[in-house]
């Protein structure tokens, strides 16, 4: 139902106006969009308010998505559970826009991949948890990277959610044309959300073919 789509998209993007490195900067006195490389995100809280601040964040926009992904998957599994996942994807779409675009900061927001991790562990698909992990924390460690675990991240979420819906590993009623429509619909907002990942990080590719990105540890530079 249409809207079942609005509610799911609505409320995530709620959820994602919890701007939790803006927060965390205002408590010291700044406005983190400000400082560093003007992102609120994880990686700038890092690198600008230490470790102590980039664990907060990284977990505050984690949690808001897998919340939003909850409530839509324990409200949405009883009106139409054979379609929960396109609500789930709705969901965590909303709350991915709320980060990326917050109203209240003149839509100024992060890149959303702490809170597209939340997505991810939203779906509760213990494979898909597990490999989102291993790429993101070992490409952090092996490269350094943080925009290359990062797009890599938000890639294999893509092919992997699509390998899973179209193998049948959701709930999807492939017989009935409206949940196979819904199914397809899922994948597309998916996929949108991993095109815009990749768009937010634009520059940082750019930084990245003439050698200039930032490693993890360093200090942003100017």
């Amino acid at each position: 139902m249409i809207a079942y789509r609005i509610l799911s998209l609505v409320g995530g993007y709620l959820f994602g106006l919890f701007q939790t490195s803006y927060i965390y900067g205002r408590m010291n006195g700044i406005d983190i969009r400000e400082h560093g490389s003007g992102n609120a995100g994880t990686t700038n809280a890092l690198r600008v308010l230490g470790k102590k601040a980039g664990i907060i964040v990284f977990f505050g926009d984690l949690l808001k998505a897998f919340f939003a992904a909850l409530i839509a998957r324990l409200v949405f599994n009883q009106l139409d559970p054979e379609n929960i996942y396109l609500y789930i994807a709705y969901a965590g779409f909303g709350t991915v826009l709320g980060h990326n675009f917050p109203c209240y900061l003149k839509f100024r927001g992060g890149k959303g991949i702490a809170a597209t991790g939340g997505v991810i562990v939203g779906f509760l698909d213990p494979i898909m948890i597990l490999t989102a992990a291993v790429v993101f924390f070992g490409l952090c460690i092996i490269t350094k990277y943080v925009s290359v675990a990062s797009i890599c991240l938000v890639t294999i979420f893509a092919i992997e959610y699509i390998v899973f819906a179209l193998n049948g590993r959701y709930p999807f009623d492939f017989d009935n044309e409206i949940s196979y429509n819904a199914m397809i619909e899922s994948i597309v907002i998916v996929l949108i959300m991993t095109v815009m990942a990749i768009y937010r990080h634009r520059a940082n590719i750019v930084r990245l073919i003439h050698h200039e990105e930032n490693k993890l540890g360093s200090k942003k530079t100017s």
